[in-house]
């Protein structure tokens, strides 16, 4: 099962739309939709270790403006966003928006580099009123530091980490799918 999707990413790595496509996963993630980018950067990066940093630039920048409609989701549409928070057990606005808007700064940087979803973070940003240009500032640093550190990383041991990856590809997609499912339970538990 896990094989076949491998592959496809790894053919469409090479596909003259392939940017765009990871382009539109990173905003989404960061904004509404569960998987994150990574699912298809890294088997990218594996197929084009050559153009790493610009797959990883195209993560940071799609996610940052992701995060931005993420954020005006939280600042515009606040009932939406209540029941989103709700959904994870912050149910107490009050509490929640103190909390948030003393470490805010914290919270944005340490959960942008975790697998705890990153939409959470960009709509509590916005529901809170947290100020939006500091916002933008730490999203870029936080996405870009994630993403440019996995680009390191699989362009400087690419071919013995896809061979690792590749062996072991099952193991690898249910831990991912493990991670991806713990972040949102982590949060919830919060």
């Amino acid at each position: 099962m896990f094989r076949a999707m491998y592959d496809w990413v790894l053919r469409m790595a090479h596909h003259r739309h392939a940017n765009r496509a990871l382009a539109a996963v990173s905003f989404a993630e960061s904004s509404f939709f569960p998987v994150p980018p990574d699912v298809m950067m890294v088997p990218m990066i594996l197929a084009r270790r050559d153009q790493a940093y610009r797959i990883a630039a195209i993560c940071t920048a799609a996610s940052v403006i992701g995060g931005m409609f993420g954020y005006a989701i939280g600042y515009f549409l606040t009932e939406v966003a209540q029941q989103i928070l709700e959904f994870f057990r912050h149910n107490a606005f009050a509490d929640f928006t103190a909390a948030y808007n003393k470490y805010g700064t914290a919270l944005i940087l340490v959960k942008g580099l975790t697998p705890i979803p990153f939409k959470l973070v960009t709509i509590a940003s916005g529901l809170s009123h947290f100020p939006f240009a500091w916002f933008v500032i730490l999203a870029t640093i936080t996405r870009g530091a994630r993403f440019f550190i996995i680009a390191a990383l699989l362009k400087r041991f690419g071919a013995p980490v896809q061979k690792f990856i590749e062996e072991r590809l099952n193991l690898f997609a249910w831990a991912f799918l493990i991670l991806l499912v713990g972040g949102f339970a982590a949060v919830a538990l919060i």
